[in-house]
């Protein structure tokens, strides 16, 4: 994944949530800045494929995840996908069997 510096300015009370969350983990701070702006944008894309605005592939694309990662993150949230993850394990399944022949 490809990164971009980008100039932020973060308002003191969130920096103080950042500082303590570092502590915390025992880490440094751009890192719980990461953190933090990825929880968000997954939010933020997971509402979006719930809307059905995306699709599960583009989801799984802007969160640099695999298909099926992109599965179990929606299945936690109570969304659902097409097809569910077990009917595409299912499907792999019957994949390999065939390819086994």
């Amino acid at each position: 994944m490809a990164t971009k510096p980008y100039p932020l300015r973060v308002p003191d009370n969130l920096m103080e949530v950042v500082e303590s969350k570092a502590r915390e983990e025992r880490t440094d701070k751009t890192t719980v800045l990461r953190q933090l702006l990825y929880a968000g944008a997954e939010d933020y894309v997971l509402r979006l494929l719930s809307e059905e605005r995306i699709s599960l592939a583009r989801a799984a694309e802007l969160l640099d995840v695999d298909h099926r990662r992109m599965q179990r993150l929606a299945g936690r949230k109570g969304i659902e996908t097409s097809p569910t993850l077990e009917e595409h394990e299912r499907g792999l399944e019957t994949a390999r069997s065939v390819l086994r022949r």
